[in-house]
Formats: C-alpha cells, structure tokens, sequence
C-alpha cells in the first residue's frame, strides 16, 4: 500500500506543478478606451410643408403656398460659452427670446386682375425677435420684425395660448392674436394713393399704422417619434382700423383665414467650419414652434 500511495504521489506532482504555473502567471488585459462622447455645437429645427392664405391683404380666396421655419436649438461659442440645451427633449420653461420671421408673397395685377391700375408690391422677407414666456399649460409671446427686403417697415404681433397635452405624443394649442403695423406698412398693403385712384377705380385711402388685425390660432402638434413632428394650425382674422376700411379690403374680404400643414425635424452638427455645419447631421428632436 505504502509503495501504492508514492507512486501516485509521483505521478501527481507535475500536474499539481503545472497547475500551480497557471495560477501564478495569469493573462494580461489591455482596456481598450471608449472614445469620446461629441458634444453638439450646433442643433436647430427646419419646418417644411404647405399653408392656405389668401393671395393678398383683403383677397376673397386662399391661394396655396410653400411653408417653412427655423428654429435655433443650441449653439456652442467659442471661448466655452454655449446657449440652449443638447437634450432633445428638453423644454424650457419661463421667460426667454426667441426668433421670428414671415414672408409675404408679391401683390400684382397680373396674378390679381381685380387689382388693375394698383401699384405692385414686392415679396418680403421679415426679420426680427421676439419675447415668450413658457409653462406648460400657457405659452405667450410679443414679437418684433423688420422688412429686411420688401417694404422696409415695423410690424408687431402678440399671441398667447392655452396649452393642452391629451398624451406623450399630441399637444393642443388654442389662443388669440392681435397684429400691429406702422404706417409705412398700413400704406404698402391697403392704402391708395391718388395716381392708383384714377387708374383704378378705387377711392383714394391714407391707412395709417396700429392695430391693423385680429383673431385666435388653433394648433396641434403630434410627434411621430423621436425625430419627425407634425405641425397643424388653422387661423382666423378680422381686419381693423384703417385696414378694415381699406378699398382693398371692402372690394374683397374684410376678414382672412390661414391654415398650415408641415413636417418638421431637427439637426444637430458635431462641429462648425466657417460658419457653416459640416459635420455629421443626426435627427433628433421635434419643432414645436409654429413662428
């Protein structure tokens, strides 16, 4: 037995030598870096889509049109400072600026032949700012543009809205509007001068600038997923003061409705390159202004 029990022990010990070698030599991990997370220096909402209004001030029916926006998210400055949030979910509540900005398609007697012997007015494109104020039941905003190209005047609007939020995906929107012209702008659209008088037929009107209409805007919109958004919004307004009494607006429509269908989407570029976004563009968020 004795002889037994050493042969066994013999032929034992390299194993035991051998599995000792593994225990005391393990393998060597290397870790391998994640890289870097980009922080965004750019993120900003496009619209894009088709809205119903009528084909001038005063005009009886509404003539299709081309509708879009921009909305700027976040932007990253040089120096660290950043303004708006990366978080595509992210609503900010309470006071803060906000852009604005219209377009209002050209007036001519060759595309309205009830307006023959009237001046012609350009397109225009208007620019300016505006002041919102956020909860998340109430929305109110004073905005202020320029005529950057087209008639060179001030205009004004003041808006607030009942906010509503029947689920995660839809909100209602519900409020009135007041919009405010100078007198440079009230004269473009609905006054006529006494030389447009004579060539056509309408009596010579001298508008002068205030509050020149309004109305209340019904809105909803409905978030596709976490990328594309649906915008929908009907309005109606009533002409006032020397906009209501205009020639323009008698021989036609003394109120105007609008309505606007759109799709819309947010981007986000990793990095900047004279001005412009060149880096890899990633849907993100969904618009909720109708501006």
């Amino acid at each position: 037995m004795r002889i037994i029990a050493l042969a066994a022990a013999l032929v034992a010990a390299p194993f035991s030598a051998f599995a000792g070698s593994l225990d005391t030599a393990p393998d060597t991990q290397v870790v391998q870096p994640l890289p870097p997370v980009k922080a965004p220096k750019l993120a900003f909402t496009l619209r894009a889509g088709v809205a119903g209004a009528p084909a001038y001030f005063g005009a009886k029916d509404l003539e299709a049109g081309p509708d879009f926006a921009f909305s700027l998210k976040y932007l990253a400055l040089p120096g660290g400072r950043s303004f708006g949030s990366t978080d595509p979910k992210a609503v900010k509540y309470g006071l803060g600026l906000r852009g604005s900005f219209r377009y209002i398609a050209k007036r001519t007697a060759t595309d309205d032949p009830e307006l023959a012997g009237m001046n012609d007015v350009k397109a225009t494109a208007e620019l300016g700012l505006g002041l919102g104020y956020t909860q998340r039941n109430f929305e109110a905003f004073a905005d202020v543009r320029y005529g950057a190209i087209g008639h060179h005047a001030w205009v004004g609007e003041l808006g607030a809205n009942a906010v509503v939020h029947p689920n995660e995906k839809l909100t209602l929107r519900a409020g009135p509007r007041v919009f405010f012209g100078d007198s440079d702008y009230a004269d473009t659209y609905f006054g006529v001068s006494a030389a447009e008088s004579t060539a056509s037929g309408f009596a010579a009107h001298s508008a002068s600038g205030g509050a020149l209409s309004a109305g209340v805007e019904l809105g909803a919109t409905y978030a596709v997923n976490d990328a594309w958004g649906i915008d929908g919004a009907l309005r109606w307004d009533k002409y006032l003061g020397d906009a209501k009494s205009s020639p323009i607006v008698q021989q036609g429509k003394t109120t105007m409705s609008a309505c606007a269908s759109v799709l819309c989407a947010a981007f986000r570029s990793e990095r900047m390159q004279r001005g412009r976004a060149t880096g890899p563009f990633l849907l993100v968020q969904m618009s909720r202004d109708l501006a």
